[in-house]
């Protein structure tokens, strides 16, 4: 048997075996692990003398491990595998040779075999298991722990046994919980006197001889103090042993791997759960104040720390410690029931480790940093709760703050705008997000001293820039109007700068002293893209300043305008977007300067459309990396659209408004021209060209009006007659190339994203064009995803234009349903496809809604629409009963009973019947808006409510968009009631019920006294419920 064990092995994990054999020698191995002379086996596999194979010994162990874990075992095959590995032990790990000993990977493995049985026979069956390996680590019985091989194993063991039964982190079931915790008692009454014994005495024995073994013994100290007697740790000898192990140097000044892990022990001590005056007294007696102060002032935390030999490791280690330390600190001034000495004592120790933990939050080195920045935190909030503010806690504010500015600034190694530093740079703009949070809260805690060094920094900053101009460094600049953007939290969101033309707050007052100075300082013509992006930022966060101090505006146009023309391809399109913002803000101020700007920037409006690459990079990359040419094409829209702010301000006359449109669309026009030939040719660049000339006449006519149809807040905005009829040469443009190339999905969507741009600026001028729009965007090409969008759009024409529409209506309702129709009609091959009609059902339903809902639904029963009626019905009625579980069915359902509802309120004519809490008999004769519509609601309308209630996939008990289904049904029962009254009862009686075999007297009484449909839905639950 072994030797098939082992053959298998071999072959299962040799490249080159046969697939078939490789199989099969796995499925000989699976079977292996519930086998009982398979695992025994194993255990000789691993043990024998002379060894085999790494891999065999390795997979056998494996098998063993599995055994125990799924307690495949008995208490006898447990005892004879511990007796047979222990044995194993003596012999390789307790002779001292270093020869016989297992490679790292083997140790592992036997490590985590030995911590199952420990699990498994450590209450009863191996109450020595701690003594057994502590025996072997002496080779001679003479009290030191002299035997390396034997040392090693047994701290593995330990590492190991507090990773299966003590690990917080480690999420377990409740009974293994219980397991460990048993365990964990039984060891602290048993053993963990001696096993804290024996780690000063590793310490002791090794500690100048073998820093490996040294630094393994700190690890486990700092595992297993979380859970055992502190005392154990926290006595006189043991911590002499860490002290000089934490105190210890090196002539090389390297890093120094024990000393990390000492002052890693003292940390995890720190962190142990006690009562509050235990820990602070704790902190006091360790005196770790004294001792981070030393490793502070050590040459490889202060002569290093500016050279490549600083000691990251070191520092980042002791960080963690002083961020633990200050958490438990501040944790005990929060505590209000906390004794007054302990308070006392808490509140000298905060004073004294401030300083320390803003030396690594100063740190150049942001991870060293980052690991201070959860109790800096914890010490801000405190000091926010803590108001009012006593002097000794006021003055740490200061401190603080300046520290939190001085690490805003970029460090004196980092460029700006490298591409090879892009990783670098997001991961300091993500710091700067964190430290911008600690602002806030220094500004929460004391907003008046946050005014005031903001203020300096930024205004010495600008006194500096006066004196030293170019020569300055770039990145004290970045940093003033960093923190001037900040700034802004404390003004922007509370109304803004002004209030009635005085500055709202003093906040509001210092910052429009820091925008006249940024103004007047030249900061723009600073030869750094990093400060002239700042600046364009900033001047579009506070376009509001610009609004009262309009002379500004001139001057920072001009430079716009300059910045615009940026060599620098990231400032270049982010300029772009800028420049937009600010005229699009400040467009009733621009106008006298309209003309100049334009002519400035038209070098930049000639459009290159580029195809791109096969092998363009697919990947995701953000708005700021991303230079692609279509992400500079989409930057360049933003001049379209700031060109037609400025153009079309109340104060420019209207020739003129046409003449500058004109000027920019006439080379716009000639593109089309140009390029319609080769792309009906399939020239793929003209394709491209022509649909961004398109999104460019889209957007410049969004720039002239951004009016929505029907919205009284924007009435005023309503486009100019002259203006409009300009725009009209837009649209035909549009359309002449629409028509011509319907087929390619590139112009499509262009001109769909046109469309509801110009429906801005044409007005009602929009509708006669509408039948050529929908010819073309609605042609044989177009997706359900095209087609969704479209009927989007049409709803906001029907609901913007419903008292001019009818007409248009009336002629384009037929065509463009029976585009609509055959999308709807067309296979489904996917999930994609799926979402794709469950859209366009959606739009489809909402776009009958709309009619119906804004008085034309006239137009759905007029003379060129007649004979279309019925098609519309069977589909929405269609829709209506379809419940099952397909994508959006019931969505889809809901919205068809809810148009069906509409179309009985308005066409059934005057109610003739009440819903009441008595049954009223109704005897008045219907009058419908058309005759025979109140047979139709009976005979058409009234019966798919019950083909969905009959559907044994509807359960609107456990579904909730089945439930919001019956809502409707509900709803459209009891519209049929009121439209029609007894002729409905009588046919329900007689007719209806009985054809069913049901009785349905309760239904009848339910529908008619319900005062609302709620009650009715409730009663129709109840009855699914009954019948299912």
């Amino acid at each position: 048997m072994d030797f098939q064990v082992e053959n298998a092995i071999e072959i299962a994990w040799n490249p080159s075996s046969d697939q078939n054999l490789k199989a099969q020698a796995f499925d000989f191995l699976n079977q292996l692990r519930s086998d009982a002379q398979g695992r025994q086996a194993c255990v000789t596999l691993f043990t024998r003398s002379p060894k085999c194979s790494e891999v065999v010994r390795l997979v056998s162990l494996d098998v063993v491990n599995n055994s125990i874990q799924t307690q495949q075992l008995d208490a006898g095959s447990l005892t004879h595998l511990k007796e047979t590995l222990l044995e194993y032990i003596r012999r390789t790990y307790g002779s001292g040779s270093q020869d016989q000993i297992d490679p790292p990977s083997l140790q592992n493995k036997l490590t985590q075999t030995l911590t199952f049985l420990f699990i498994a026979l450590y209450q009863q069956g191996w109450e020595s298991f701690l003594d057994d390996f502590l025996a072997q680590t002496r080779l001679q019985n003479n009290g030191s722990r002299d035997n390396i091989a034997g040392v090693v194993l047994y701290l593995r063991v330990l590492g190991s046994i507090h990773d299966e039964i003590a690990d917080v982190l480690v999420t377990r079931s409740g009974s293994e919980t219980k397991r460990n915790t048993e365990l964990k008692d039984i060891l602290r009454a048993r053993d963990v006197p001696k096993v804290a014994a024996s780690w000063q005495e590793i310490l002791t024995q090794w500690r100048d001889r073998n820093d490996a073994v040294v630094e393994m013994c700190l690890k486990v100290i700092g595992k297993w103090v979380s859970w055992i007697d502190i005392s154990l740790i926290v006595n006189q000898d043991t911590l002499n042993l860490l002290f000089q192990l934490v105190g210890r140097t090196n002539s090389t000044n390297r890093e120094d791997k024990v000393r990390d892990a000492a002052i890693d022990t003292f940390t995890e001590i720190v962190a142990k759960k006690m009562k509050a005056s235990d820990k602070i007294g704790m902190i006091v007696f360790l005196n770790l104040g004294d001792i981070v102060s030393q490793l502070i002032a050590s040459p490889a935390l202060h002569d290093l720390r500016t050279t490549s030999s600083y000691d990251t490791d070191l520092a980042e280690a002791v960080a963690k410690l002083v961020n633990n330390v200050v958490f438990d600190i501040v944790k005990v001034l929060e505590d209000n029931l906390a004794p007054a000495e302990t308070r006392t004592q808490a509140e000298q120790l905060i004073q004294s480790f401030l300083p320390l933990l803003l030396r690594f939050f100063s740190d150049e080195y942001d991870e060293i940093c980052s690991t201070v920045i959860p109790s800096l935190t914890d010490v801000l909030t405190f000091l926010r709760r803590a108001q009012p503010l006593p002097p000794a806690y006021s003055a740490m504010l200061t401190p603080v703050l300046n520290a939190i500015i001085q690490k805003m600034r970029y460090d004196e190694t980092s460029s700006w705008g490298n591409e090879d530093e892009q990783t670098d740079e997001a991961e300091f703009q993500e710091l700067r997000k964190r430290l911008q949070v600690l602002q806030k809260s220094v500004a929460a805690v004391d907003q008046g001293l946050y005014v005031e060094i903001l203020s300096n920094v930024v205004g010495n900053t600008f006194q500096t820039l006066d004196q030293q101009g170019g020569q300055m460094d770039w990145r004290d600049l970045d940093l003033a109007l960093h923190e001037m953007y900040l700034f802004g939290e404390l003004t922007v969101p509370n109304g803004g700068l002004y209030s009635k033309s005085q500055p709202s707050s003093v906040a509001a007052e210092r910052l429009i002293v820091m925008m006249s100075k940024m103004v007047d300082s030249g900061i723009a013509s600073f030869a750094h893209p990093a400060i002239q992006l700042q600046y364009m930022e900033i001047c579009v966060r506070y376009c509001s300043f610009f609004e009262n101090q309009t002379g500004f505006i001139p001057q920072v146009l001009e430079h716009f305008v300059r910045l615009v023309h940026h060599t620098h391809i990231r400032v270049r399109t982010r300029s772009w977007y800028l420049f937009h913002r600010f005229v699009k803000h400040l467009r009733a101020h621009v106008g006298s300067v309209a003309e100049t700007v334009i002519q400035s920037i038209s070098d930049l409006l000639p459009i290159k459309a580029e195809v791109p690459s096969e092998t363009a990079d697919d990947d995701m990359s953000s708005d700021e990396s991303d230079h692609s040419a279509d992400a500079a094409f989409n930057a360049q829209l933003y001049l379209f659209e700031a060109i037609g702010c400025m153009s079309s301000t109340s104060t420019t006359p209207v020739q003129t408004q046409i003449l500058y449109a004109r000027t920019i669309m006439d080379p716009l026009f000639s593109e089309i021209e140009r390029n319609l030939a080769p792309a009906k040719a399939g020239d793929a660049q003209a394709i491209l060209q022509i649909h961004h000339v398109i999104m460019a006449l889209g957007t410049l006519a969004h720039g002239f009006s951004d009016w929505t149809p029907g919205n009284a807040a924007t009435a005023h905005n309503a486009p100019l007659k002259e203006v409009s009829e300009e725009f009209g040469r837009a649209a035909e443009a549009i359309l002449i190339a629409l028509e011509a190339l319907k087929s390619s999905f590139d112009v499509r969507t262009a001109a769909r994203a046109s469309f509801t741009r110009l429906m801005g600026v044409l007005g009602v001028r929009m509708l006669p064009l509408l039948p050529r729009w929908i010819d073309g965007l609605l042609s044989e090409s177009s997706s359900k995803d095209e087609m969704a969008m479209f009927l989007r759009l049409l709803d906001q024409v029907v609901f913007g234009f419903k008292k001019e529409i009818y007409t248009v209506l009336d002629s384009l309702l037929t065509p463009l349903l029976q585009r609509v129709f055959a999308g709807l009609a067309e296979p489904v091959t996917g999930t994609d496809d799926e979402i794709q009609l469950a859209e366009l059902r959606r739009e489809y339903l909402t776009f009958v809604q709309i009619i119906l809902n804004n008085e034309l639904g006239s137009v759905l029963v007029s003379d060129s629409n007649q004979r279309f009626f019925e098609p519309l019905i069977v589909s929405v009625t269609g829709l209506a009963t379809t419940v099952s579980s397909g994508t959006g069915n019931l969505s889809a359902s809901r919205l068809a009973f809810s148009v069906i509802t509409r179309m009985a309120d308005l066409w059934g004519g005057p109610n003739v019947a009440t819903l009441s809490a008595q049954a009223l008999s109704s005897n008045i004769s219907p009058t419908p808006a058309f005759p025979g519509f109140d047979r139709f609601l009976i005979e058409r309308f009234h019966p798919i409510c019950w083909d969905v209630l009959g559907e044994p996939s509807f359960r609107p008990a456990t579904d909730a968009q089945a439930k919001q289904v019956l809502n409707e049904i509900a709803g459209l029962e009891q519209t049929i009631y009121m439209k029609t009254g007894d002729m409905f009862i009588q046919h329900l009686r007689q007719s209806f019920f009985p054809a069913m075999g049901i009785d349905g007297t309760d239904f009848i009484r339910s529908m008619t006294t319900s005062p609302d449909r709620k009650g009715l839905a409730g009663y129709l639950q109840a009855f699914l419920r009954q019948k299912g």
